[in-house]
């Protein structure tokens, strides 16, 4: 009875703070069914809704467990939504995923990750909606051959690249901001 009581406990004191912050997260405008933030009211440091946001993101782990997304690349998703809802452009907006090393298996197709893993690709829809608003997937050509990720097993629209470093210097020298979780 204890443990009951104690998650009521939990679950009341779980309502009360969202009726006193009034708010959930929520995703959209750019990607739909992923990416979801606070709304941020009244920041002290303010975005400049007119400058040019160019971000590459360098995604190179991934969960052990075949069944979870990635979290890095729903990063992106939380990237567009966010600045959009805060009245930035997706114009405005430039975003490349460096995808290599364990991260690899996120970007395959469904009928490679079902021979692989036993299922469909977890990642393979928020890719594809990633991929769908012009963020670019760019996979290191060394972990394609180092892991046998070949290029026809990956999704349509993921660029290959000689190695994750070169596309990563190559989209920094381009003025893009590297970040890396």
């Amino acid at each position: 009875m204890l443990k009951k009581s104690s998650i009521l406990f939990f679950l009341a004191n779980l309502a009360l703070v969202s009726m006193l912050f009034g708010q959930e997260k929520a995703a959209g405008p750019i990607i739909q069914d992923y990416g979801k933030v606070w709304k941020i009211d009244a920041p002290d440091y303010n975005i400049d809704k007119d400058a040019s946001l160019k971000v590459v993101f360098d995604i190179m782990n991934s969960p052990e467990d075949p069944t979870e997304r990635n979290g890095s690349i729903e990063t992106a998703a939380r990237f567009l939504n966010m600045h959009a809802q805060s009245g930035v452009s997706l114009e405005n907006m430039k975003v490349a995923l460096v995808v290599h090393n364990k991260a690899s298996k996120d970007i395959l197709l469904n009928k490679a990750y079902q021979e692989r893993y036993g299922m469909d690709n977890p990642n393979a829809e928020m890719v594809r909606q990633l991929l769908d608003v012009g963020v670019q997937f760019i996979f290191c050509g060394q972990s394609s051959r180092s892991r046998n990720f070949p290029m026809e097993d990956t999704l349509d629209g993921v660029q290959l690249s000689l190695s994750a470093m070169t596309a990563l210097i190559q989209l920094q020298n381009e003025g893009y901001r590297l970040i890396k979780f």
